[in-house]
């Protein structure tokens, strides 16, 4: 197996008594963008969070760049969140008091740059996707579009190898939409794993694989 691949097997995961999916495989390639499809409570925002080592699945085990992870001790899920997984979330997972670019300087919070060269970096990744006159606002003032594309910023400046978007299109517009679209293509096109779960049909056509729950 290539080190850099996200690889699923036999992964399962129930609350109480009922489980949500069972004997699941999945083995993810750098440079793919996939779909997670299937009906409301399938289970595609749990798989996710599973990935995410936000949610511990019940049986199988999830390795993700060459490690398993299924087990993970508190240190390497740190390790995790801070150098290998972006989260586009549903809800925008934003800190509503901050400004923009207080939000997009989370994504470079890690990094061993100095500082000059860390506020260039938030003020390009502003300037990308159209907010760069929304810099100093307060993002609870900004509309769902833009309150996407910040998190969007977020993740441009942090260059995770694997990004979990959760519903990423859901609440925004057609042009919106689009703008979230394109992104997540380049990024997977610059060798991450981008997994986005979705009810969008012509979404889940324009990834490169898809899983159907």
């Amino acid at each position: 197996m290539h080190k850099s691949t996200v690889r699923i097997d036999n992964a399962g995961k129930r609350f109480g008594s009922a489980w949500v999916w069972r004997n699941l495989d999945a083995h993810l390639q750098p440079g793919e963008m996939i779909a997670l499809t299937g009906a409301s409570g399938a289970g595609k925002s749990t798989l996710l969070e599973s990935m995410g080592l936000l949610t511990p699945i019940d049986e199988g085990r999830i390795e993700v760049f060459g490690r398993d992870l299924t087990r993970a001790t508190s240190s390497v899920r740190r390790h995790f969140y801070r150098e290998t997984v972006g989260f586009l979330f549903q809800n925008f997972g934003l800190v509503e008091g901050w400004t923009a670019a207080r939000n997009v300087s989370i994504g470079a919070a890690y990094s061993t740059r100095g500082s000059r060269a860390r506020k260039a970096i938030v003020a390009s990744a502003l300037e990308r996707f159209g907010l760069d006159e929304f810099a100093s606002a307060p993002v609870n003032r900004l509309s769902g579009g833009q309150q996407q594309r910040v998190a969007l910023a977020r993740i441009v400046v942090k260059n995770p190898a694997l990004v979990l978007a959760d519903e990423p299109t859901s609440a925004l517009d057609e042009a919106n939409g689009a703008v979230v679209l394109a992104a997540l293509r380049e990024h997977a096109s610059r060798g991450a794993v981008v997994v986005v779960s979705t009810h969008n049909a012509s979404l889940a056509e324009q990834c490169d694989a898809v899983i159907a729950l």
